[in-house]
């Protein structure tokens, strides 16, 4: 009998591999053209997910023919989900952005050379400045692009244009776990490292479908030799959840009440490591007078988790020797989920379970470069992880980059919720965006495009000429994707990786780094960054505005010791890999082939040097359920072969046909009796916002009274709720008041 791990583990066989391999010769193989022979192989690290796997890219003479999972890599170990195999078919996609094109007076996008796309983005942004003032002009940008990329536009648009607002799409997935790092630890340090899958004998993950969104790190998981108990908390019966040995399934949204439960049984039953709290954080009077009130007959009442399987979830959470919390959207994207995240950290900081091995309170984030963003985009935090309100820290800044010191704002910008209600308001007049598709991703989606068609000028600078976002621009700027450019990207256990040129963009179009580069000469600002000719040069910048920080990467040797995959931030000169020896890092005695967790000495990134028990009382969703609209929606990865809103990974044919052929509402059996639904027909999903067709698939996974819908699908954000964490300003995508029924003839088509 084959364990629930052993199930899911990645099979080289089956119905649906046999079938690809029928109708496309070659699938799961490099895809070599006849007469292009490797002669050269090079490793990149995958621009898609925060995994950051390596790809061995093979060449022939100098361009990408095709590639395989790296075998000798740290993260993957020659492992890749259907979009890593795929990495390079987007590329050549039959509708990339190739020259910039320009809005004329009939409303029609036409191709210009860039010297008019360049005079044209400076005139009229700057005009936009000089009638409205320098923060009527704002950007939004991306995890997509590389760390150098990142840092170049945060750099320009602040210190160059003078632009006060810019944020980036990381805002929908990784916010709240930086606010919860930074409040609980002093600086936004998630503290682990993949090992940790492998070493741990239990972990909870709260909800996050790793199997489904990020299967190489569920992969690890299964590598596990300790046959760990794996607690899965979500909603529905997900594919992790059913994988693993313990289904939580509280209603939607009462997980921070199902936590502080958790945290009254452990405190309740002593299995509070005293020596560990009372030495390495503040706050557990405190905390443990809050959760007192959050008894198990309380908890189950609210959440609809019985007493047994809470008591039996605090039992493995106090009792395990290596209690690992892992975390993701499901949390993130809550109208409370910073102090989720931070209930999260408490349930690991009560029990001791951090620094040491097969421990943490670990944040998974979703962009390949959402790290890089947190730390280098110069949008809620300066360069370098350093805080635009001390006076100490915008000093050091513009001394290494040699600016004056009176550019720099002296607080982050707005969130991107408050650009956009910015634009409702008429304050912001001209937006930027890049390698982003706000039309699409962003909540309550039909009141996003209306917003952008309200803007006086909207740029767009992306691969693809296609996107919604796209459609709507007064200018689009080509783009390079990635392998067409170069740079580095941070993953979610704070490893840098590689991105190199290994193939033309087409036409054209220009990296975001010249990009960049030109708008500077052309602003007339140019002369601010003539240190920054390259990628490789800004990175060198960046190791300097690093120094004495906790993100500290001065001891890299350049790109060439990025290239082989083994640092992890802090990496200092006394933290450098000896590759002659062991892989391990000097005087770092948990770093055993490079793996770098934190706080192993129990000293945190605060003040007095303690860890933060934080907490605050529940809040129900801001959107109560209704006759009108009785049902929860719930949203998510659906496949492991699409990613976000299919910009890239609907170039594939093999993404494609892996992925479901229509979009599915699940729907439980008791929701779909009552409304005279089967499964297979296609129905209306609505909210208050609007609708959406699907497919209904009758499932008991989702639970009575809940629907859920794949994020991937355009559609599915004109149902969602514009609410907002307060702390992180995370969008709460998780929970909005739908019903779901046959089409009326007066509904609108899709």
């Amino acid at each position: 009998m084959k364990s629930p791990v052993e199930l899911l583990r990645p099979r080289k066989d089956g119905p649906l591999t046999d079938r690809l391999r029928r109708e496309r010769p070659g699938f799961g193989l490099p895809q070599i053209p006849a007469g292009r022979t490797p002669t050269a192989t090079t490793r990149l690290t995958c621009g898609f997910c925060s995994t950051g796997c390596g790809l061995d890219v093979h060449l022939h003479d100098g361009e990408a023919v095709g590639l395989t999972p790296s075998n000798d890599h740290p993260v993957n170990l020659g492992m890749a989900c259907p979009k890593g195999w795929e990495a390079l078919t987007p590329l050549a996609a039959s509708d990339r952005a190739t020259t910039p094109l320009l809005r004329d007076d009939n409303g029609k996008l036409r191709p210009v050379d860039w010297n008019t796309a360049l005079a044209t983005f400076t005139e009229r942004m700057k005009a936009i400045q000089a009638e409205h003032g320098p923060a009527s002009v704002a950007f939004l940008s991306t995890g997509q692009i590389v760390t150098e990329e990142m840092a170049f536009l945060g750099a320009l648009g602040k210190f160059g244009m003078g632009i006060v607002h810019g944020d980036g799409n990381t805002r929908q997935c990784m916010a709240t776990a930086v606010v919860a790092y930074k409040e609980a630890f002093g600086f936004d340090a998630p503290p682990y490292t993949y090992a940790d899958f492998e070493q741990s004998d239990v972990m909870v993950l709260i909800g996050s479908n790793l199997c489904v969104a990020h299967p190489i790190m569920w992969e690890h998981i299964v590598r596990n030799p300790h046959s760990p108990e794996i607690v899965v908390i979500d909603p529905r019966r997900t594919e992790t959840a059913s994988a693993g040995t313990l289904h939580v399934a509280p209603n939607p949204k009462t997980d921070l009440t199902l936590l502080y439960g958790l945290a009254h049984v452990i405190i309740g039953n002593g299995w509070v490591d005293r020596e560990f709290v009372d030495a390495h954080t503040t706050g557990f009077a405190e905390l443990a007078d809050h959760v007192a009130a959050f008894t198990p007959d309380r908890v189950s009442a609210e959440t609809g988790v019985d007493v047994a399987t809470l008591k039996r979830t605090a039992e493995l959470i106090g009792t395990g020797e290596r209690v690992s919390l892992w975390w993701t959207m499901g949390v993130n994207q809550s109208h409370q989920g910073t102090k989720t995240a931070q209930a999260i950290i408490d349930l690991a900081l009560l029990t001791g379970n951090i620094g040491r091995p097969g421990t943490g309170a670990n944040s998974i984030t979703g962009q390949c470069n959402a790290m890089g963003s947190r730390l280098f985009s110069n949008t809620t935090g300066l360069l370098g992880g350093h805080d635009f309100a001390k006076p100490e820290h915008r000093a050091k800044v513009a001394g290494i980059l040699g600016i004056d010191e009176s550019v720099i704002p002296t607080e982050p910008s707005w969130a991107y919720d408050r650009i956009i209600e910015g634009i409702n308001r008429g304050e912001i007049r001209g937006l930027w965006v890049i390698a982003t598709n706000t039309s699409h991703s962003w909540i309550n989606q039909s009141d996003a495009r209306e917003l952008l068609d309200k803007l006086d000028f909207l740029v767009v600078q992306d691969m693809y000429s296609t996107t919604e976002t796209a459609q709507q621009a007064d200018l689009v700027l080509p783009a390079a994707g990635w392998a067409e450019k170069e740079g580095t990207f941070i993953n979610s256990e704070r490893r840098l990786g590689i991105v190199k040129r290994v193939a033309r963009a087409p036409g054209q179009a220009l990296s975001d780094f010249f990009i960049f580069r030109a708008i500077a000469d052309a602003w007339g600002c140019g002369e601010v960054f003539r240190r920054w000719t390259d990628p490789e040069s800004v990175f060198e910048i960046l190791q300097e505005l690093t120094a004495n920080q906790p993100c500290d990467i001065t001891g890299v040797r350049g790109y060439e010791e990025v290239d082989g995959g083994h640092v992890q931030w802090p990496y200092r000169t006394e933290d450098r890999i000896d590759s002659h020896t062991t892989g391990d890092v000097a005087g770092d005695p948990t770093a055993a082939n490079g793996q770098r967790r934190l706080f192993a000495d129990g000293r945190f990134f605060t003040p007095d040097g303690r860890a933060r028990l934080l907490f605050t009382e529940p809040a129900g969703p801001p959107e109560k359920l209704s006759r009108a609209y009785p049902l929860v929606l719930l949203t998510g990865r659906g496949t492991s072969s699409q990613w976000h809103t299919g910009t890239r990974t609907s170039k594939s044919p093999t993404l494609r046909a892996l992925a479901p052929d229509d979009t599915w509402v699940e729907i439980d059996p008791a929701d779909a009796a009552e409304r005279g639904i089967s499964g297979g027909q296609v129905v209306a999903v609505r909210s208050s916002r609007g609708s959406m067709r699907a497919r209904a698939h009758v499932t008991p996974t989702v639970g009575k009274g809940r629907v859920f819908v794949s994020m991937h699908d355009a559609r599915t954000n004109r149902l969602t709720f514009p609410a907002f964490d307060p702390q992180s300003r995370q969008p709460s995508y998780k929970y909005a008041a739908v019903e779901v029924s046959l089409p009326e003839p007066w509904d609108p088509p899709d």
